[in-house]
């Protein structure tokens, strides 16, 4: 039953990459262009809240902040073709090179701070789109080829709640099993330091990634117009409501699959909406591929995201060294 499932997912998929294909001449192609830009506005501000949570855990340090938003751009590019956000294994490196003196407990304490607008932000937007009565509902759901997503539907609160107890136990879970747990527990707190100052978080970060966020919406609105859906504030509240859920289970890069399958769901079967499923993630992932790659060789000296891997396994086991094992 899941082989026929999957198989039939796989089916929709290629069939859309194939309506995908023959629509490509009606695209729009200059709102394609300007929104895949617009994207990239986005990941920036996003790369400059992380850089600022930065400066506040580390004032002493001179943080590039190119740097920093080449490791976003890269990682961002990089999730786009691995699954399970592997991306950012190579975010956590090329930060942590890029602030000699920081530590990875830091590191990972300033993503979190980082998630803690997506989760602001992402309540209401789930909330707005599964009350539009277009999402499937739950006996539906497991028709779409994809994972079981009927808890999302029922309680998307409750779901960001769960992920967000399990990323917190993780941490925890890291801590006790480290050997230097005072030494970690004082790093995790230097990473959370922008916190301590509401106001300045407010300002510097989430702020910043609200700026962000709306870039976003205008670039997925320009994508809806490029590729004939229409732009529309309900239009952009659903994609990013799909993009939330298809965050949640990202065990295909970029979410492939799930947002496909949930985009034709929720906007229908035409041709124009199956180009745009598949459309929109190849742009995404194109511009995002190419960007993250520039970024790697100018700035970082990489040229593939296999030295990225392999240079950062060799700093961990450097700095293991040094430790005394």
């Amino acid at each position: 039953m899941k082989i026929a499932a999957i198989t039939d997912l796989f089916q929709r998929i290629y069939e859309a990459v194939g309506s995908f294909v023959d629509s490509f001449a009606q695209v729009e192609l200059i709102p394609l262009l300007l929104g895949m830009v617009i994207f990239i506005l986005y990941l920036s501000m996003r790369a400059l809240a992380l850089y600022n949570t930065l400066g506040a855990a580390y004032p002493e340090e001179r943080i590039p902040y190119r740097n920093i938003w080449g490791a976003y751009i890269a990682a961002y590019g990089f999730n786009n073709v691995v699954p399970a956000r592997g991306g950012d294994i190579i975010k956590f490196f090329l930060v942590k090179v890029s602030v000699p003196q920081s530590t990875y407990p830091a590191i990972g304490a300033a993503f979190v701070v980082e998630s803690i607008f997506d989760l602001t932000i992402a309540i209401p937007v789930l909330t707005f789109a599964f009350t539009q009565g277009v999402f499937p509902n739950t006996p539906e759901l497991p028709k779409l080829g994809t994972l079981d997503l009927s808890f999302l539907s029922t309680d998307p609160q409750l779901t960001l709640f769960i992920v967000t107890g399990l990323a917190l136990a993780a941490l925890v879970a890291f801590a006790f099993l480290s050997r230097r747990v005072v030494a970690f527990w004082f790093n995790v707190r230097q990473g959370f330091t922008i916190l301590t100052d509401w106001r300045r978080y407010l300002r510097e970060v989430w702020l910043v990634q609200f700026g962000g966020w709306l870039l976003r919406c205008v670039a997925f609105w320009l994508l809806l117009d490029a590729f004939g859906i229409g732009g529309s504030v309900r239009n952009v509240m659903l994609v990013l409501g799909i993009n939330a859920v298809a965050a949640l289970v990202p065990f295909t890069p970029g979410g492939a699959g799930v947002q496909q399958a949930l985009l034709v769901t929720v906007f229908g079967t035409a041709a124009t909406v199956a180009a745009y499923s598949v459309g929109q993630q190849v742009a995404i992932a194109i511009i995002s591929i190419a960007v993250g790659f520039l970024a790697l060789l100018t700035i970082f000296g990489f040229r593939s995201f296999g030295d990225v891997k392999r240079a950062g396994k060799a700093h961990r086991a450097e700095e293991k060294a040094a430790r005394g094992g």
